[in-house]
């Protein structure tokens, strides 16, 4: 099947095509924003250059286009039918490097949320909104849990007297 538009045409909608303060993006924004969450943008020093990053939460989050990042599963993920190994290998690529980026913010310490574009359409928005609130809610509560000292060698407190 041929192309609809010319190459000039496609080239000129491709590259219209953001990548940073995108729809999915300013959604989940302003909905964390309201709720009292403060948030840093794309920080450059991090791997990936993630589009939120909430350091009270040690969490970062992606919100990532179905098409760009190859959403398996997914009726926004259609491989164009023309120039498709180019799209295949592309998308390929965007998928292992997203990986191996997670894999890092992970190794430093970071929790990473994926939300994808299609979670944020109306039918599901909400909840996927509300999902990550309670998450990063989960993950605040869980990172600041009082946690027992397992170098503690004995089972004396320090004000209590040694009655041997």
């Amino acid at each position: 099947m041929a192309d609809r538009l010319t190459k000039e045409q496609r080239h000129k909608n491709m590259s219209a095509i953001r990548g940073k303060n995108t729809k999915p993006e300013l959604l989940v924004r302003k909905f964390l924003f309201s709720r009292g969450f403060r948030y840093r943008l794309n920080h450059p020093r991090l791997p990936g250059h993630p589009d939120l990053v909430l350091r009270k939460y040690r969490t970062v989050v992606f919100v990532n286009g179905c098409f760009w990042h190859g959403h398996d599963g997914c009726k926004y993920f259609v491989l164009p039918k023309t120039n498709s190994e180019f799209w295949k290998d592309k998308i390929q690529k965007n998928k292992e490097r997203d990986i191996k980026e997670q894999k890092e913010l992970a190794s430093m310490g970071w929790h990473c949320i994926i939300v994808w574009e299609c979670q944020l359409k109306p039918a599901f928005r909400e909840q996927t909104l509300k999902s990550l609130e309670y998450t990063l809610n989960h993950i605040f509560l869980i990172d600041r849990s009082i946690k027992p000292n397992e170098n503690y060698e004995n089972d004396l407190l320090a004000a209590e007297p040694d009655c041997d």
